[in-house]
């Protein structure tokens, strides 16, 4: 991207002003939430009802695509509020109650969501790529009392099912056969492409309030069992004007005018993330409901898939996690597809390198580039980086947004100087509401009113976030503090490297030092003293890997993108 003489036309805090001025588009106001004063969106919708009621405006333009299936806006809302229907009526659900849902990236998944929450239940997606053990522990800690699921999990839950005292246990694409004593969706709603054929059936409304609970996600479990995640109708519809924010800053900061969107042009976003992680979720098809965005859906993420359903339908948005944008800037099959519809790639979930960008926007020039940063606990999206902003600092993932308060910290939880590293603590209305009957934890996390995130960042003068390691993760070697995205930031830009982890090893005098897990290319040529070399070359000597551990398959990571450090360390350090 090359950035227009004269840019920037207004600095950050003049952008921010106009854009949350009285009348602006991102206008706030300030509102005691649970006792805290925090500054909400004055145009934002108050409950996810809302949205799904006003989704169904958009009427026979298509909503979702999933291989030869395309289903309307209209399909969609008589599906949902028939099922909702159907889960009060015959299941007893509800508000609050909880309905658990695990599910890979299928039509359903969509239908249940909206069909839950527009009810005012209570809506607990579960990680498709789990194992029973960890299916069932949600499903128990959750309390839920119907379970949604596919044919896959509904096998791998097995006869243990009906030890999970359920109303209910409802199953999408699954034979007669197979179901046991599960209820086929199909006989609920019909399937599908039956959708438009459904009678119109208004649910009735819960009395949802904006500060209702609406989502139990739970986290990944990196450093230990999952956390459901309580999160309200507030944290949601925040994040969801939150998505929107990037473009209009990016315009402001040019000179142009803010300008609302064509209603009548629709835009399609190819969303192959999972719809159980908030990406995919908050920051994908929530949005698309009240925007009138196409999503396109896919099974599982296959890098050729991805590029011919970009040429096929046209698709404007490519919403990805950083592990999916490198596999399509090494594809080498990009001269076989028209990808001329794609304007925009946008990624999150897990730390990404200054690489990463500079080769997006080598094989897709011209395009509108943008990071997020954030976490379950967050509701998605906390600060971003997009357009010029991105190309000036590559290496930032942005600015907070204009609704979130930010503190730095240090060990002792003491504010730290301007421009020093320190944990991130984060307060705003996208904050969760604490994690699910886990009052300890909550407290830990949440109980200063300001949620601990666990992140060392640093800010700059003038407001950008580096994003350096997570506490747990960063090497104290010596008494002196190593952050580990500094050195796995040079090594990935080894030709020969192509991914990387660095982790501390214990010492018994210096307490770590330096390790570093290294996938490289196919009969790649570099030894140990070579890559050692040319991270010396970048870095101090203190940072240069001291031990180096070579993989000969990828690098173990969870469904966000994120690599399991703690599992490394476990089969590595022995």
């Amino acid at each position: 991207m090359t950035i227009p003489t004269g840019w920037p036309q207004h600095t950050l805090a003049e952008t921010y002003s106009i854009l949350t001025a009285p009348g602006g588009p991102f206008e706030m106001e300030e509102r005691n939430v649970r006792g805290i004063p925090l500054r909400t969106y004055v145009h934002a919708p108050a409950t996810l009802r809302e949205v799904f009621d006003r989704g169904a405006a958009w009427g026979d333009r298509e909503y979702l695509v999933f291989q030869d299936e395309r289903l309307t806006f209209a399909g969609v809302h008589r599906a949902a509020s028939l099922l909702g229907h159907t889960l009060a009526a015959q299941f007893n659900v509800r508000k609050g109650d909880r309905v658990a849902l695990a599910m890979r990236n299928l039509p359903e998944w969509v239908v249940t969501f909206w069909a839950v929450v527009a009810a005012g239940a209570v809506i607990v997606p579960i990680n498709a790529w789990g194992t029973s053990t960890e299916i069932e522990h949600a499903i128990r800690d959750s309390g839920a009392k119907v379970l949604v699921v596919d044919r896959e999990r509904l096998d791998r839950l097995g006869a243990g099912i009906s030890e999970l005292k359920l109303e209910a246990v409802i199953a999408a694409r699954t034979s007669s056969d197979a179901l046991g004593s599960a209820i086929g969706l199909e006989t609920l709603i019909g399937p599908t492409t039956g959708y438009t054929a459904l009678d119109e059936m208004q649910l009735p409304d819960p009395g949802l309030d904006t500060d209702d609970d609406a989502t139990i996600f739970y986290t990944s479990g990196t450093t230990g069992s999952p956390k459901g995640a309580l999160g309200t109708h507030r944290n949601m519809v925040t994040n969801l004007v939150n998505t929107g924010l990037r473009f209009a800053r990016a315009s402001l900061r040019r000179g142009e005018a803010l300008t609302a969107p064509d209603p009548a042009i629709q835009r399609i976003t190819l969303l192959p993330v999972p719809l159980f992680h908030v990406t995919g979720t908050h920051s994908g098809f929530v949005p698309a409901m009240l925007a009138g965005t196409k999503i396109v859906l896919m099974y599982r993420w296959i890098v050729d898939e991805a590029l011919a359903l970009i040429q096929q339908e046209r698709v404007n948005t490519l919403v990805a996690v950083p592990a999916m944008c490198w596999q399509l800037v090494d594809s080498t099959n990009h001269d076989r597809f028209d990808l001329a519809s794609l304007d925009t790639i946008t990624y999150g979930g897990a730390p990404a390198s200054v690489e990463l960008y500079r080769r997006i926007v080598e094989y897709f020039p011209g395009v509108f580039v943008a990071i997020g940063f954030g976490m379950t606990e967050t509701s998605s999206v906390v600060t971003s980086n997009s357009a010029e902003d991105l190309e000036r600092r590559p290496d930032s993932v942005g600015t907070a947004m204009p609704c979130n308060d930010f503190r730095l910290v240090d060990e002792a939880g003491q504010d730290v100087p301007e421009g020093t590293p320190g944990e991130l603590l984060v307060r705003g209305p996208n904050v969760i509401k604490g994690y699910w009957n886990r009052p300890e934890e909550t407290l830990a996390a949440l109980g200063d009113g300001w949620l601990h995130t666990g992140d060392i960042v640093r800010i700059d003068e003038e407001g950008f976030f580096y994003a350096l390691d997570r506490a747990k993760d960063m090497i104290i070697r010596g008494g002196e503090n190593i952050y580990c995205t500094e050195i796995e930031e040079v090594l990935v830009r080894h030709p020969e490297v192509v991914e990387v982890a660095v982790i501390g090893v214990p010492h018994p005098i210096l307490g770590d030092e330096v390790g570093a897990v290294i996938r490289l290319t196919e009969n790649a040529l570099a030894d140990d003293d070579t890559l050692r070399a040319f991270v010396a070359a970048h870095l101090a000597p203190f940072k240069v890997p001291v031990h180096i551990f070579r993989l000969s398959s990828a690098l173990p990571r969870n469904i966000s993108g994120k690599v399991l450090k703690r599992k490394l360390k476990a089969d590595l350090l022995v």
